[in-house]
């Protein structure tokens, strides 16, 4: 008789409605809600790093091929206008204070924050320098497909700065770079609107090649910075790392256009511009304005995703602009430039693919834990009582 009881107890409390049901129906309507918000963000962000990027270099390129020759006034257009990250800073802060990002409670030093941002403000300074004089003597197709090296770059410096795995996939996709960038060396193109020089050829090859080093590096840092210095990487310590990074290296470059005497010549270079003086102030204002939007989409990148991702969205815009190139300035596409451009796309698909698959892993290691914990609470029923299946 006890034994029917405590069955007729069993059944009765199957039968109530169990309420960790509904609630995991509707974690899961609102983590599907959130995944797709997620997922749109990065769709805009990416939006931002390939139109901002892509229109800021023809942008660059328009200035130099009308008469513009400041590599320092260039160099200071692509950071001196941070200051428009400010209200995206201050309207975006509310919608990631809940964010789970890293945060490991204790928070950096003063000192240990300051030179953090100026390390890293020096080097993104001195690297857009670089990029300046590359873009200088190089049709903007060829600089766009060396570029597309700061992937191999940054997965390089990575490797040794952060521990990240080399896979055969990955390795794939730094040779495919290399060899992409390599074939660039060899193609005897001058820039379509002034006689350049092999000497000057080579040089703007190497500092190309340098700045996407350099590019690749300061991603590699600033992760290294967020483990190891900062200790966090929540939204606001993403935006303070870009805009003091961004206000240092504006220091750097406004202090290298007096020291240069570069600045003496402005006035006359915007006389003699070819497009006339109005054509030249909004050049240098929307090339400022184009390189923080591309920089607003990164920032975004690296908060919803990572910095190498970040990173390799940026490469994902290389056809981007060749294509543009051919178009505005006419370009020639060679059978060179082509072969390393496919080279390229190649070894960006597979740096994308190891993402993904590392992704699928850790989705996938993350749903063996939830079975696991929810076989350690199988056979229990409200109030902590036990299905009992003998009966005495």
């Amino acid at each position: 008789m006890n034994g029917d009881q405590e069955l007729q107890v069993i059944v009765q409390q199957g039968k109530e409605p169990n309420p960790t049901v509904q609630e995991e129906r509707n974690q899961t309507g609102v983590t599907h809600s959130k995944t797709y918000k997620r997922w749109l963000r990065v769709a805009v962000y990416t939006f931002f790093v390939i139109s901002g990027q892509s229109v800021a270099t023809i942008l660059g390129r328009i200035y130099y091929d009308n008469g513009g020759n400041s590599k320092w006034l260039a160099t200071v257009v692509q950071l001196v206008g941070f200051p428009v990250l400010l209200p995206y800073y201050l309207l975006s802060i509310k919608t990631h204070t809940t964010a789970t990002h890293r945060d490991d409670g204790k928070a950096a030093s003063l000192r240990n924050r300051v030179m953090v941002y100026v390390v890293l403000g020096v080097l993104v300074g001195a690297d857009c320098y670089l990029y300046s004089i590359g873009l200088l003597y190089l049709p903007v197709s060829t600089y766009s497909l060396i570029c597309a090296s700061q992937l191999a770059f940054n997965a390089f410096f990575s490797y040794f700065l952060n521990s990240q795995k080399l896979t055969p996939i990955i390795l794939n996709s730094l040779l495919l770079l290399t060899i992409s960038s390599t074939l660039l060396a060899f193609n005897n193109e001058d820039s379509n609107s002034q006689k350049v020089t092999k000497a000057q050829y080579v040089t703007s090859f190497l500092c190309t090649i340098g700045a996407s080093a350099g590019f690749g590096l300061v991603l590699s840092l600033q992760q290294l910075a967020f483990r190891k210095v900062l200790k966090r990487q929540t939204f606001t310590e993403v935006m303070d790392m870009i805009i003091y990074m961004s206000l240092v290296a504006s220091c750097v470059s406004l202090v290298g256009i007096f020291a240069s005497s570069e600045w003496k010549t402005l006035t006359s270079e915007m006389d003699n511009y070819k497009l006339g003086k109005v054509s030249y102030v909004m050049n240098l204002v929307w090339t400022a304005i184009t390189w923080q939007v591309f920089n607003i989409g990164g920032t975004g990148l690296i908060f919803e995703l990572s910095s190498l991702f970040s990173n390799a969205i940026s490469v994902l815009g290389l056809p981007v602009v060749p294509i543009m190139a051919v178009i505005i300035f006419h370009d020639k596409m060679n059978g060179l430039k082509v072969i390393s451009m496919v080279l390229a796309i190649w070894g960006f698909m597979s740096y994308v693919y190891q993402h993904y698959l590392d992704d699928k892993n850790l989705k996938r290691s993350v749903g063996i834990q939830r079975v696991e914990s929810s076989d350690t609470t199988e056979g229990e029923v409200p109030n902590g009582q036990k299905i009992e299946t003998s009966a005495s």
